[in-house]
């Protein structure tokens, strides 16, 4: 399935970085750069379920564009989730139909290896969350 331009970029950026423990350290610090979300928006309705950190997950009010804010309490977490929100919002059908294919910008950077398989099942439902965030305002 071919990616979307802003969906490649994400990727080259990461993948420069050759050594998975420094990518996945940058993945982190890339997260701690951003804003947290609202204490409003850290509610059980946006919480996701199947992770074992708390996680949270919700699509920005932009009509024109799919945009998802993820955010949790484990710093590691954390940059996996925003990554993952970053990489399926936009505004081409790439993004969506890669978020309905099962593409994992985690697995595409070699990450997955890394993780175990709790955290992997964590991001299978932040995922799923996306989809569900994706069809109800879409």
């Amino acid at each position: 399935m071919p990616l979307s331009t802003h969906q490649q970029a994400l990727l080259d950026d990461l993948a420069v970085i050759e050594d998975l423990q420094e990518r996945l350290g940058a993945v982190v610090d890339r997260a701690r750069r951003r804003p947290p979300l609202p204490e409003s928006q850290r509610i059980e309705t946006n919480r996701v379920i199947g992770c074992q950190s708390q996680v949270w997950v919700v699509r920005a009010p932009d009509k024109d564009a799919p945009r998802f804010l993820g955010d949790s309490d484990s710093p590691l977490v954390r940059g996996l989730v925003v990554l993952t929100c970053d990489f399926f919002s936009g505004d081409d059908s790439a993004s969506s139909e890669a978020l309905v294919a099962g593409v994992d910008p985690i697995e595409l950077l070699g990450l997955a290896r890394s993780l175990s398989q709790t955290r992997r099942n964590g991001l299978l439902a932040v995922r799923a969350r996306l989809c569900d965030l994706a069809r109800k305002q879409g």
